[in-house]
C-alpha cells in the first residue's frame, strides 16, 4: 500500500533550484535512505513531506490513514516538561489515561470522605489502562530512553544539552509508532553503542522509514532503497548503500560513454557540414536538421566533487607530548595520570560515551584548557587545525558573505601542487558556485556551513589536524573525499567520532575512555577495537562460567555424603535454631509493614505517580519476602517438633 507520493513536485529558493520534477513514492515496509551533497535539498524534502515547507507546484499526496512523524535535526521541545512528559507529549490516549490515574490518586489523598467513589473510578481507569497497554507504553519508553543513554526520567528537558534533547525526541518518535517515520540525521550526537541499538531497533521496525544520515554503516544496514537528490532531480536505487555505490558507478560510466559517442558522432557530422554539402535532397536537409538537434542536446555533467588540495606544512620531529595529565571537575575524574607522545604519522581515533571527556582532552592538547596537574609540550613547528563541534557557530557571522569569510584568512591560496588560486576558486572546489559565494552565510544549509568551516581550517595549512565529530552534518560524498585527503595528509591526525565507518577509514590506533579517568590505548582501527573487546568479554564470561561450575560442584558434594551416612531427618543445628527464632520475630514485623503499606495505598495514596508505583512495587516485594520467610519457618518448625 502506498503511504505517500510526490508527483512532478517543484521547489525553488531563487538562488538554487531544489526540486525540478520530483516523482517518487513510499510503500509499506520501505526503508529509504536519502542522500545528496550538502545544500541539495534533503532536509527541505523531508520538511515538505512533514508539511513544514510548501512546494511551488506538483502534488504531494499522503494516505489519509497513515500516521507520519518527523524528527528534525534540531527538535522543538517544551523546556518545562520532564523527560517522560516530553516523550509522551504526542502519545494521545495512553498519556491521558495515565494522567487521569494520577489526578484521581491525588484526589484520594485530599478527599478521604470520597474514598469509596474515587477508588471505584481509580479501578475503572486502571482497567482501561490495562486494556490500552498504557503501563507497557511507559515501560517501553523507559527502555528506549535507557538504551539512548538517558537514566533520569524526571529531569527537566530545558536543563538537557542539545544532544540529549535529540535523544528524547528520538525516543518520542519511536514510541509514537508511526506508519512513516521521517528522520533527519538521527545518529548525530549519539555514541557508538546508542547508534548500534538504534540500528537494530529500526531493522525490526514495522513501519516505513525515510531518513537522512551521514553514517554509512547505518545507511547500509538499515535501508532497502536509496534515493539520491542531484541538482533538483531524484534517482532511485532498489537496494542498500553498497548496492547504490555499485549501480551509481555503472550509471556514471554509461553516461560518460554515451556522451563520448554523442560527441564523436557530432564531430563527424560537423566535418560533413564544413565540406559544404548542397541541401538539395530531403535526405541531406534531414541530416542538417539532425546536426542542429545534436548541437542543442544537453548532457547533465557528473556531480561536482569537493576538491581538497590545500598546501602542506613542514612538521618537525617533536609533535605533542603529554606528561602525567590529570583533569577533574569536582568529583568527576576525566583523566588520571595520562601520558603519550604523538608522532608525525599518528592516525588516532578517540572514542567514549558522550560527556566522558573527549573534547576536554582536545582542549588540553591545543592549550585551550589547562590540566589540573602534569604538562603538555608542543613542538616548535606545530600548527593546529581544529575542526570542532561548535567553533563554526561562534565564528560564522550570519550576515557576512561567504567569500569574505574566507578572505579573512587569505585572498590567495597555495594548493598541494604548488599553484596559486583565489579564494573564489577554492570555494568552487568546495562546491560553492559563484552565485552562492556572494550570498550571506545564513542562506547556507547546516551542512554547507560545516563544509565552509572545514575549508577555512584546511586553508591555514595545519600539520596537526584535530577533527571533533567531523561527520556531523557533512554529506557522505564530502566525507569520502575527506577520508582520501587524510590518507595523504602530511602530519598527525586526531579524530574524535562516533562514526564507525569514518574511524575505520582514517585511524590506525584507538584511545578509549573507560571511566574513572582511564584512557586506554588499543592498536588498530575501531573494528579491530570492537573485536578485541568482544574477545575480552567472551573470555571473561567463560571464566565466570567455569568458576560457577566449580562452586556448584563443591556445593553438591556435601549433601550427597550426608545422605549416605544418615537417611534420618536431621535435628536443627545451633545456627538453624537461631534462624528459627529470628523468623518467628521477623514475620509479624513484616506483616505489620505490609498492612501499613496497604492502608496507605487504599486510604491515603500519594499524589505523585512515581511514588505510588514505588509503594506498589514495595508491597509486591514484601509479600514475596513474607511468603519465603513463612515457607522456611514451616520447614524448620517440622524438624523442631520431631
Amino acid at each position: 500500500m502506498t503511504l505517500l507520493a510526490l508527483r512532478s513536485v517543484k521547489k525553488d529558493f531563487g538562488i538554487k533550484e531544489i526540486l525540478k520534477d520530483a516523482t517518487f513514492s513510499i510503500e509499506e515496509g520501505d526503508k529509504v535512505g536519502l542522500i545528496g551533497v550538502n545544500g541539495s535539498g534533503k532536509s527541505t524534502l523531508l520538511k515538505a513531506i512533514a508539511g513544514l515547507e510548501t512546494i511551488d507546484s506538483g502534488e504531494l499526496w499522503k494516505n489519509s490513514g497513515a500516521k507520519i512523524v518527523y524528527l528534525p535535526q534540531q527538535p522543538d521541545v517544551e523546556e518545562d516538561h520532564t523527560v517522560l512528559e516530553q516523550v509522551f507529549a504526542d502519545s494521545g490516549e495512553n498519556m491521558r489515561l495515565v494522567r487521569e490515574y494520577e489526578e484521581i490518586s491525588a484526589k484520594l489523598a485530599h478527599n478521604p470522605e470520597q474514598t469509596d467513589r474515587l477508588l471505584g473510578k481509580l479501578s475503572a481507569v486502571s482497567q482501561r489502562i490495562e486494556a490500552a497497554g498504557a503501563w507497557e507504553t511507559e515501560t517501553n519508553a523507559k527502555i528506549i530512553l535507557s538504551q539512548l543513554g538517558i537514566e533520569d526520567f524526571e529531569a527537566r528537558v530545558g536543563d538537557l544539552s542539545g544532544g540529549y534533547r535529540k535523544r528524547v525526541a528520538i525516543a518520542a518518535a519511536l514510541l509514537a509508532e508511526p506508519d512513516v517515520l521521517l528522520m533527519d540525521e538521527p545518529t548525530n550526537h549519539l555514541d557508538a553503542l546508542s547508534v548500534e541499538w538504534l540500528q537494530s531497533y529500526l531493522n525490526r521496525y514495522g513501519g516505513a522509514l525515510f531518513l537522512i544520515t551521514h553514517d554509512r554503516y547505518f545507511l547500509d544496514r538499515v535501508t532497502n532503497r536509496i534515493v539520491e537528490i542531484d541538482r533538483g532531480d531524484l534517482y532511485t536505487y532498489s537496494g542498500n548503500y553498497a548496492y547504490y555505490l555499485e549501480k551509481k558507478a555503472i550509471a556514471e560510466e554509461a553516461a560518460q560513454s554515451s556522451q563520448r559517442k554523442h560527441q564523436n558522432v557530432l564531430r563527424r557530422e560537423l566535418e560533413w557540414l564544413k565540406r559544404g554539402p548542397k541541401a538539395r535532397s530531403t535526405k541531406q536537409k534531414a541530416r542538417i536538421d539532425r546536426v542542429h538537434e545534436m548541437q542543442d542536446t544537453e548532457f547533465k555533467q557528473a556531480q561536482g566533487k569537493v576538491e581538497i588540495a590545500t598546501a602542506g606544512r613542514r612538521i618537525g620531529k617533536k609533535v605533542i607530548e603529554l606528561h602525567h595529565i590529570c583533569k577533574a571537575y569536582g568529583d568527576r575524574v576525566i583523566l588520571q595520570d595520562f601520558s603519550y607522545n604523538f608522532n608525525r604519522e599518528d592516525r588516532i581515533g578517540i572514542i567514549g560515551p558522550n560527556g566522558i571527556g573527549k573534547s576536554t582532552l582536545m582542549d588540553i592538547i591545543t592549550g585551550r584548557l589547562e590540566p589540573d596537574s602534569g604538562h603538555v609540550e608542543i613542538g616548535s613547528t606545530i600548527h593546529f587545525g581544529y575542526f570542532d563541534q561548535h567553533s563554526d557557530d561562534v565564528n560564522l557571522n550570519p550576515n557576512q558573505r561567504v567569500i569574505d569569510y574566507l578572505k579573512d584568512i587569505a585572498e590567495l591560496v597555495k594548493t598541494a601542487d604548488g599553484s596559486i588560486i583565489t579564494a573564489s576558486q577554492m570555494l568552487e572546489r568546495f562546491l560553492f558556485p559563484p552565485n552562492q559565494q556572494y550570498a550571506p552565510i545564513h542562506k547556507l544549509s547546516g551542512g554547507e556551513k560545516r563544509r565552509l568551516f572545514l575549508l577555512r581550517v584546511l586553508m591555514q595549512a595545519p600539520n596537526v589536524l584535530i577533527l571533533d565529530e567531523p561527520t556531523n552534518d557533512l554529506d557522505v560524498q564530502t566525507l569520502a573525499i575527506l577520508e582520501d585527503y587524510l590518507e595523504d595528509f602530511n602530519g598527525c591526525v586526531i579524530v574524535v567520532s562516533h562514526d564507525r565507518y569514518f574511524l575505520d577509514r582514517t585511524t590506525e590506533m584507538t584511545f578509549a575512555f573507560e571511566g574513572q579517568g582511564i584512557l586506554r590505548q588499543y592498536p588498530g582501527n575501531y573494528s579491530v577495537y570492537l573485536d578485541y573487546k568482544k574477545a575480552a568479554e567472551q573470555a571473561a564470561a567463560e571464566q565466570q562460567q567455569q568458576t560457577q561450575t566449580k562452586v556448584s560442584k563443591s556445593q553438591t558434594k556435601t549433601p550427597q555424603k550426608t545422605t549416605q551416612k544418615d537417611n534420618k531427618p536431621r535435628k536443627l543445628s545451633f545456627k538453624e535454631k537461631r534462624e528459627y527464632t529470628e523468623l518467628e520475630a521477623k514475620i509479624p514485623h513484616l506483616e505489620s509493614e505490609k498492612e501499613a503499606i496497604e492502608n496507605t495505598l487504599y486510604t491515603n495514596p500519594p499524589e505523585d505517580y512515581t511514588e505510588l508505583q514505588t509503594l506498589t512495587e514495595k508491597l509486591a516485594q514484601i509479600t514475596k519476602t513474607i511468603d519465603t520467610a513463612t515457607e522456611r519457618w514451616l520447614e524448620l518448625a517440622e524438624r523442631v517438633e520431631e
